[in-house]
């Protein structure tokens, strides 16, 4: 079945790590949005992909100028919240911790611990009624339906489930925080999940994390340190995965 053409955006994509751009995206418009929080991490591209709208943006600047710890998480979201697309997959580049998540996994969690600090978690700013939001189920289970029955029909090996630990960077976890978090029952560590998955969570978003493993967190698999050349090139290798998942995800 073809993705219905419409003015809705179908799908908001957030890119991490090595992706800055959309294979195959053909844009329409760029939003440079102004929220209460601030500004976002750059503008959100608008456009077309395989037939549907969709809207992308990256977490970290189209030049990757933002590390972990100084994203706006809250104007990232809020800004893309108010485009009012129908769901929201972020790419979040992370490190294998457990032994089904090795390098060039494709991996979608649907547990997550968050270990940051000092970030702005919330939209909650003292005024008004406090908001409890339900955060038992991190990710929306119906998107990451969708994601695993994309990843089936595109050929694409997904890794279903696993636990995102959100650490604070932007500096590498120790090979001693990397076992207390195996301990923890953590199987991934990265430094972007948290708050954004919160935040989503918060405004209503359907939401889901697809994590593209770069390297073996410290201590774990091979116990070699981490190389950055490698952690790009598994980086690319993952990354052309996702044109054949996301044409699977739009057109399903």
């Amino acid at each position: 079945m073809s993705a219905v053409v419409s003015d809705t955006i179908a799908l908001a994509v957030i890119g991490g790590t090595g992706l800055y751009a959309l294979e195959e995206f053909v844009e329409e418009r760029a939003v440079r949005a102004r929220t209460p929080y601030g500004d976002p991490s750059g503008p959100i591209r608008v456009g077309r992909l395989f037939g549907a709208r969709v809207a992308f943006l990256a977490r970290h600047g189209e030049g990757h100028a933002l590390p972990p710890h100084r994203v706006n998480y809250r104007a990232n979201v809020r800004a893309l919240a108010d485009l009012a697309p129908r769901r929201v997959l972020a790419i979040n580049t992370v490190g294998g911790i457990t032994e089904r998540f090795g390098p060039r996994t494709l991996a979608l969690p649907d547990q997550i611990i968050d270990y940051t600090h000092g970030r702005e978690a919330t939209y909650w700013d003292g005024q008004g009624e406090m908001l409890h939001a339900e955060f038992g189920a991190p990710y929306s289970g119906t998107l990451r339906a969708d994601v695993m029955a994309a990843a089936r029909a595109a050929d694409v090996t997904v890794v279903d489930g696993g636990c995102y630990g959100a650490t604070q960077g932007p500096r590498f976890e120790t090979r001693a925080e990397v076992e207390r978090m195996r301990r923890d029952g953590c199987d991934l560590v990265g430094m972007t999940g948290m708050p954004e998955a919160a935040l989503a969570r918060e405004l209503g978003l359907e939401y889901a994390c697809l994590a593209p493993v770069a390297n073996w967190a410290a201590g774990a698999g091979d116990g070699e340190d981490i190389a950055l050349d490698a952690v790009f090139a598994n980086l690319a290798a993952t990354n052309a995965l996702l044109p054949r998942l996301l044409e699977a995800l739009l057109r399903g």
